[in-house]
Parts: structure tokens; C-alpha cells; sequence
């Protein structure tokens, strides 16, 4: 979705949600302060507190509202779900993913024929630009749901999805664990603001 569209989107649902007009101060306010999507989608409950008007009740309204705006943005769930390229994993995760302040390291499991067990996992959620997670972290729960493959993704909060030495680096760590278990790992994809990589159309895994 547009960035603007979205913004759009989201003040017309908090108008409603909070019984308040466009216009109103309250939605006002929260647009001054936090201007991008970026800042509404990861407002605090704190931060909201501290506008004129918004007491704790008003406050879970508009976490709450948020919350469906970024549903809102999630594709309709299929079932089975096919990943049959990165495409399809970047639009399953990319509306939940590419805002987050933080690295967050994420996981697809799929059977024989690529179709999605149960929702992706989030294994590991790091700092502004790292998120720790081992093979081991990433097998065990691919064994769990006896998974023939598996795609992993993670976000960068800067918006820039190059990926850093760093990931290549596990990702090599990931396709050699995968192969000694029997799990293939597909690809390892790195989210931007809107944007992505796939390690392995580019050559790096």
C-alpha cells in the first residue's frame, strides 16, 4: 500500500475508533507527533498518555487500531499457502515486518510441495541492527513440524534491505546446518521499508 494511503487509511480508522472527526485534535496530535507509519505503528502506550485527552482507555483504543490497520494489510490467508517464490513470502510478512524498530529474524516452514505449515515463526528478535539467531534455533523448529525446506527472513529497520556480511554469513552457516539435518533452506530474504533481497537470487547462498 501507498505510504500516503496508508496514513490516510489509518486516520480515517482512529477517527472512528475514538469517535473523533479528521480533524479532531486528538488525531491531529497524533499525526504532529508521529508523522511517519513507522512511529504511529510502534507508538507506546506511554507516548500516547502523554497527549491531552488520551487516557489509559483511549490509549488501548488507538493500540488497538493500529494493530487492525496492519492486519488490514496482510494479505487473505489461503489455504494450503504455496511459496512458490520469494514474492509470495515478501507479501505474507512484508506489512507485519517492515516497520518494526527492531531486527526481527523470522521463519517459514513448508512440506514437500512448498506448502506453508501452520504461520511463519519469529525465532529471534534483536537490536536496531542485529537479531541473534543460530542454526540451531532455526532446525529445531523445522524438525518440529517435520518441514522438508525452510525460508528465512529478517528485516532491516534502516529500510535498506542490502544485505550485510553478517547475513551472508549465516546464511552459509544455514544451508550447510540444513544439509547434515535434511531441511533445505530455500532462500533468506532481507525486508526493507517496501523492499527486499533474496540472498539467493543474488547469488550468495
Amino acid at each position: 500500500m501507498n505510504p500516503i494511503n496508508e496514513l490516510s487509511t489509518i486516520k480515517s480508522l482512529l477517527g472512528e475508533a475514538l469517535a473523533e472527526k479528521p480533524g479532531s485534535y486528538i488525531v491531529d496530535e497524533l499525526f504532529d507527533r508521529f508523522p511517519t507509519v513507522q512511529e504511529l505503528m510502534n507508538v507506546t502506550e506511554f507516548e500516547l498518555l502523554s497527549i491531552k485527552g488520551v487516557g489509559r482507555v483511549r490509549a488501548k483504543q488507538v493500540i488497538a487500531t493500529l494493530q487492525l490497520a496492519r492486519r488490514l494489510g496482510r494479505p487473505a490467508d489461503t489455504i494450503p499457502q504455496i511459496i512458490r517464490r520469494p514474492q509470495d513470502a515478501v507479501d505474507l510478512l512484508m506489512s507485519e515486518m517492515r516497520y518494526l524498530q527492531q531486527e526481527h529474524f523470522t521463519t517459514l516452514f513448508l512440506n514437500t510441495k512448498n506448502h506453508l505449515i501452520g504461520r511463519p515463526e519469529t525465532l529471534s528478535i534483536g537490536s536496531l541492527n542485529a537479531a541473534i539467531v543460530t542454526p540451531h534455533m532455526v532446525f529445531r523448529a523445522a524438525v518440529k513440524r517435520s518441514a522438508a525446506s525452510v525460508i528465512c527472513v529478517h528485516n532491516h529497520p534502516s529500510g535498506d534491505p542490502t544485505p550485510s556480511s553478517e547475513d551472508i554469513q549465516l546464511t552459509k552457516r544455514l544451508v550447510e546446518s540444513g544439509t547434515i539435518v535434511g531441511v533445505d533452506v530455500l532462500d533468506h530474504l532481507v525486508l526493507g521499508d517496501g523492499t527486499f533481497k533474496s540472498l539467493k537470487e543474488q547469488g550468495l547462498m
